[in-house]
Parts: structure tokens; sequence; C-alpha cells
């Protein structure tokens, strides 16, 4: 909050300690303590009281309306998501595979071996007069 490091405490520790002198220095401690406690607890209630406040306000009942309302389903979002996957997955030149084709389609896939590469020939030197 108030972006202090441990060397710029320990500076104003030592700068405490010059200035009120060893003998006050835990009661001014307890004191600040003391003083901390009570913002914090101050702070603590007022939160609360804002709380409460847009509670019966009805803010949260508006807020969910407000995500329900806007919710990727609602706008029909999840059917362009799904189509956006789709476009995702396709491969240009290749036929769209449907129903009982695409199942064959991948059995045969899976079960048909790939033919080897043809060997090409080798050339033959060609025979001369001598």
């Amino acid at each position: 909050m108030f972006d202090i490091g441990w060397t710029e405490l320990l500076v104003v520790g030592i700068v405490a300690l010059i200035v009120v002198g060893p003998k006050d220095l835990p009661g001014m401690f307890r004191t600040l303590g003391r003083f901390t406690g009570r913002m914090k607890g101050m702070a603590r209630e007022f939160q609360r009281a804002m709380d409460d406040a847009a509670d019966q306000a009805g803010v949260r009942d508006v807020a969910k309306d407000l995500k329900n309302a806007t919710s990727s389903k609602n706008l029909g979002l999840d059917a362009l998501n799904s189509a956006a996957d789709k476009f995702d997955k396709w491969q240009p030149g290749a036929a769209p595979k449907t129903g009982d084709a695409a199942a064959r389609a991948s059995a045969a896939a899976k079960t048909t071996p790939k033919p080897a590469a043809p060997v090409p020939p080798t050339p033959t030197a060609p025979k001369g007069d001598a």
C-alpha cells in the first residue's frame, strides 16, 4: 500500500530510537499498534456497512441478472465458438465427412496399411563401340 521496504523501515526505526530514546520507544510502538488496530477495525466496520447497504439496495441481484443476461450461452456465443472450432479443424480440399462415411473413413485409416514408395529405376549406361 505505502510501498515501504525493509531498508526504509530500518531507517525509520533508527530515527525513532534517536528521537524518542530507548526508554520510551516500546511505549510508542505499543501506542502505534493500538492506533493501527483501531483503524483496521474502523475500516472493517465501514466495509461491512457498505456491503449491507448494497445488499439492501439490491446491487447483488442486479449484478447477478446482468451476468446472466450477458452469458455466452444467452448471447448465442456457444454456437459461434462451436463453429470456430469446426473451422480450426477444417482441412481445405478434403470433403466433409459426416455420419457413417466419417466412421468408415476413420476405421479404414486405422486398418489399411500405407503403400510403400515406388523404387525409381536405375539408369543404365549406353553401350559403346569399344
